[in-house]
C-alpha cells in the first residue's frame, strides 16, 4: 500500500501553543482581592506622602511655596483646636449635601422624561447641553446681586454646576434602554406609562445611581468655588484666609480634608449601591 494512503501513520507534529506573555495579575479586567486592592491604594498614599516630604524636608522646595507633611498636621490641630475648623467642615458639607440633592431631585425626574420621551428630549435637550458647557464659577457675581452672599448663593452654585450635568446623563442612561425588553413589555400589554415605570427606570435605576455618585464628585469642586467669594465660613473660605497668610500648611490641609470627605461619601455611595442593586455589580 502507498505510504502516502496508510492511516495509522504518525500525526504531524502540531506547533506548542503560544505562552501568555503577561504577569498573570495584569490581565485585562481580572478582578484583584479586597485585600490587594486595599494594599495598593494604601501603599500609593505611603510614596505619595514619602516623595512630598523628601522633597520639602530636603530643601528643593521652600516652605513658603509648600509646606512638609509634619507642618501640615501641625497647622491642622491648629486649626481645629483654635479657630473651630469643625464648623467650616459642617458647614461645607450642609452646603454640598443641599445643592446636590436639589439638583438630583430635579434633574433626574426631568432626565427620565427626556430618555423616555423623545418630544421631551427634542424640547429640553438643546438648552441643556448648552447650559451643560457654562462653568459654574460664571455665575457666581449674578448668584450674588440675586441671593446675596448667604447659604442660599452658595448652594445655588452647586446646583447650577450639578443640575445640567444629572439631567443628560440620566437622560442618556434611560434613552439606552434594551429594546428588546420595551418590545415585550408592549407585548404583554403594557401602557406607555408601565414601560417607563417598570421597564426604563428599574432598568436604568443601577446606571442612574453610579452617575449620581460621579456628579456627587464634582459638586465638591463647585463648593469651594462659592466660598472663595463672599463667605464667612467653610473649608473654602479657610483656604482664601490662609493665602493671604501665605500659610501653605493650612491650604494643603484644607485640601486634604475635602479629599477625605470626598473619598468617604464615595465609598458611602458605593456601598448603598451595591446592597441596593446587588444584581448589576461587576
Amino acid at each position: 500500500m502507498n505510504s502516502l494512503t496508510r492511516t495509522d501513520a504518525a500525526p504531524a507534529a502540531l506547533p506548542d501553543a503560544p505562552r501568555p506573555s503577561h504577569h498573570p495579575l495584569m490581565v485585562p479586567l481580572r478582578p484583584v482581592s479586597y485585600r490587594l486592592r486595599w494594599t495598593l491604594g494604601v501603599g500609593f498614599f505611603v510614596l505619595f506622602f514619602g516623595i512630598w516630604g523628601g522633597v520639602t524636608l530636603g530643601g528643593w522646595v521652600p516652605v513658603t511655596f509648600l509646606a512638609d507633611p509634619f507642618t501640615m498636621l501641625r497647622e491642622g490641630v491648629l486649626l481645629f483646636t483654635d479657630y473651630d475648623f469643625t464648623q467650616d467642615i459642617g458647614m461645607t458639607v450642609m452646603r454640598v449635601v443641599a445643592g446636590f440633592l436639589l439638583a438630583a431631585l430635579i434633574g433626574v425626574p426631568l432626565g427620565i422624561l427626556m430618555g423616555a420621551y423623545k418630544l421631551v428630549e427634542a424640547f429640553f435637550e438643546p438648552f441643556v447641553s448648552f447650559c451643560r458647557y457654562l462653568p459654574a464659577s460664571a455665575f457666581v457675581p449674578l448668584l450674588i446681586l440675586w441671593a446675596g452672599i448667604g447659604e442660599m448663593q452658595k448652594v445655588l452654585v452647586i446646583f447650577i454646576g450639578s443640575f445640567f450635568q444629572i439631567v443628560l446623563m440620566v437622560a442618556v442612561s434611560v434613552g439606552t434602554a434594551r429594546r428588546d425588553l420595551v418590545e415585550a413589555a408592549y407585548t404583554l400589554g403594557c401602557s406607555s406609562r408601565s414601560v417607563v415605570l417598570r421597564v426604563l427606570i428599574p432598568g436604568s435605576a443601577p446606571d442612574i445611581a453610579e452617575l449620581l455618585r460621579l456628579v456627587l464628585g464634582w459638586a465638591w469642586t463647585y463648593v469651594i468655588v462659592a466660598e472663595l467669594i463672599g463667605a464667612s465660613s467653610g473649608i473654602g473660605h479657610m483656604i482664601v484666609d490662609s493665602q493671604a497668610l501665605l500659610n501653605t500648611g493650612q491650604i494643603i490641609f484644607g485640601i486634604i480634608v475635602i479629599g477625605v470627605i470626598g473619598l468617604l461619601s464615595d465609598m458611602l455611595f458605593k456601598a448603598l449601591n451595591r446592597r441596593l442593586f446587588a444584581w448589576s455589580v461587576r
